[in-house]
C-alpha cells in the first residue's frame, strides 16, 4: 500500500510539531505503510509527556490494537508488575512502541502478531522521533531486540548489551532489555524467573534516571 497524499502526514510538518497531544491526533490516520490496512487503530505512545524515562516496545498487539493503548495485554500486565517491583509505577514513564500499528500475519485464518518489518520502522520512525523530541526523556529503555535494534545499534546483540548504558538517539542514554513477552513465552518455570529477574534488574537501573541530578 502507498502512501496517500495528505498534508498533516508530510514528514516536514511532523518534524515541526511542538505540541504531543496534536502528533497524537494526527498519527491516527497515519497511512504511511501498509499496516494501516489491517489495523483496527493505531496505538501511539501514553504517559507522562515530560518523563525522564522512556520505554519503546516492538509494536501493539491484540488488545493494544482493540483498546488503542500500548502495553495493555499480557505483556503489559507483566510489564506493569516488573516496573512496580523496579520501584517505579506507569504513570511516572512515557511508554510506546517502534511502530504504532499492530504488524499481522495469517494463520489458519486468524490474524497474528509478527515482529515489524525495517520498511514499517522506517516509515514510523517520523513518529518515534517525534515522540523523542516531544518527551524528551533523560533515559531510554528497550523493551526486546527489535526495538534496540532499531533506536540502539542495528547490529546489537540483546543478551551481551543488557545492563550496558549505550549511546541512543538524539543523544540519549539507552539500555536494552528483554521483551516482556520472552519472559511469557519461557515454559520452563526457573527459565522464566530469570528472564524476569533480568527485566527487572534493567528497569531498576533505568529508573535512576528518574532520580535528580
Amino acid at each position: 500500500m502507498e502512501s496517500v497524499a495528505h498534508p498533516s502526514l508530510d514528514t516536514p510538518l511532523i518534524e515541526h510539531l511542538t505540541d504531543l497531544g496534536q502528533a497524537r491526533q494526527i498519527a491516527l490516520g497515519c497511512v504511511r505503510c501498509d499496516l494501516a490496512a489491517t489495523r483496527t487503530q493505531v496505538v501511539f505512545g501514553e504517559g507522562v509527556p515530560t518523563a525522564r524515562l522512556m520505554l519503546v516496545g516492538e509494536g501493539p498487539g491484540a488488545e493494544e490494537d482493540r483498546q488503542g493503548r500500548p502495553f495493555v495485554g499480557r505483556a503489559g500486565q507483566l510489564l506493569d508488575a516488573a516496573i512496580a517491583q523496579a520501584g517505579l509505577s506507569r504513570d511516572q514513564v512515557y511508554v510506546t512502541n517502534v511502530v504504532r500499528c499492530r504488524p499481522v500475519k495469517v494463520s489458519d485464518a486468524h490474524l497474528e502478531n509478527r515482529p515489524p518489518r525495517a520498511g514499517e520502522i522506517g516509515a514510523c520512525r517520523v513518529w518515534m522521533d517525534a515522540e523523542l523530541r516531544l518527551v524528551a526523556p533523560r533515559a531510554l529503555l528497550c523493551l526486546g531486540a527489535v526495538a534496540a535494534k532499531a533506536l540502539i545499534d542495528k547490529d546489537l546483540r540483546l543478551l551481551e548489551a543488557r545492563g550496558q548504558w549505550l549511546s541512543g538517539p538524539r543523544g540519549i542514554a539507552a539500555l536494552a532489555t528483554l521483551h516482556p513477552s520472552y519472559v511469557l513465552r519461557q515454559r520452563d518455570p526457573e527459565a522464566r524467573d530469570r528472564a524476569r529477574r533480568m527485566l527487572v534488574e534493567d528497569l531498576s537501573l533505568a529508573a535512576r534516571a528518574l532520580t535528580p541530578a
